[in-house]
């Protein structure tokens, strides 16, 4: 069975930095965990890596879909799966190193998206219903019925609130909680969890949009506005839709970087809940002394793979 090794965890608790560190150490290539890297001109929103951050280590799928494109977790699990088996065709090691928990969970466990297709009319019906009454009500009808989506969907976000009102129409469960889609996993993984004392994340995120901030997120959020990118999946994401509240006039450019770091953080806590419910993981805290922890993951790692 192939090796693999997946890192995940809250947004800004160095993920990336400790991808590049094991792929280093392990002869390995990183296969991008993050539904969002994957957009063109979407750089500093969603703090994708540099070349320079990089290292000379190969990274997959990033930059592989313009703004205006979809793109599903039903997608990202054919891409990963295929550079999973290129890597270890080059005698590599693949990783996968983000924070989407449910596009990571669809690799591991290879989920069966074939049993939930399409009903069209079903679909139509949605599509209208949102026409007429808006996507705030259209998102407000899966509170009941899925509650995990309606808290982590933006109401603007209409392709996946109606791919989840779809799945629990057809299944009667909501969506990635179907058993018939969590299958046995296909490869010899070990799933590594970062995590930090709640304070000192919330002041990394914070000066983590400072940053971006300083970066240019205005800037680069504004030449897509100006595109016309509107109601994409690309543009809902935390980074992209505060800041087009500021060029849209309804809030101050302070109050949108306030809302951004609010946005941030509480995604980390979503994220972090996640991922202790969903996925089997060894948690390291790195909130002090990042090197030594940083050996510590590796240690462990060798004594489970190799």
């Amino acid at each position: 069975m192939n090796e693999l090794i997946v890192i995940v965890g809250p947004t800004a608790v160095g993920k990336t930095a400790a991808g590049i560190s094991l792929a280093k150490t392990f002869h390995g290539e990183i296969i991008s965990g993050d539904s969002m890297q994957v957009y063109r001109g979407m750089d500093i929103g969603t703090a994708k890596v540099t070349p320079a951050e990089m290292d000379g280590i190969p990274h997959h799928l990033i930059d592989i879909k313009d703004p205006e494109e979809s793109f599903s977790v039903a997608e990202f699990q054919e891409r990963a799966k295929k550079c999973i088996q290129e890597i270890h065709q080059k005698s590599k090691l693949p990783l996968i190193v983000g924070g989407t928990g449910l596009y990571v969970n669809a690799v591991i466990y290879d989920y069966d998206f074939s049993s939930s297709e399409a009903d069209t009319d079903y679909r139509q019906s949605l599509e209208e219903f949102a026409r007429q009454h808006g996507n705030a009500a259209l998102h407000v009808r899966l509170k009941e019925i899925d509650p995990v989506s309606y808290r982590e969907l933006h109401p603007n976000n209409l392709r996946r609130i109606i791919r989840a009102l779809e799945v629990y129409h057809k299944t009667g469960q909501p969506i990635g909680e179907r058993p018939e889609q969590r299958e046995s996993a296909p490869y010899k993984t070990v799933v590594i969890g970062l995590t930090m004392e709640r304070e000192q994340l919330y002041e990394r995120i914070n000066a983590r949009v400072d940053q971006m901030i300083a970066d240019g997120l205005i800037e680069e959020a504004a030449s897509l506005y100006h595109r016309g990118i509107r109601n994409c999946q690309s543009v809902q994401a935390i980074g992209y839709k505060e800041i087009y509240s500021y060029l849209d006039g309804e809030l101050t450019k302070e109050a949108a970087i306030e809302l951004l770091k609010r946005n941030s953080r509480r995604y980390a806590k979503r994220q972090l809940t996640w991922f202790r419910n969903k996925m089997d993981i060894t948690w390291f805290d790195m909130t002090n002394e990042r090197e030594k922890i940083t050996h510590e993951i590796h240690q462990f790692i060798e004594g489970k793979l190799f």
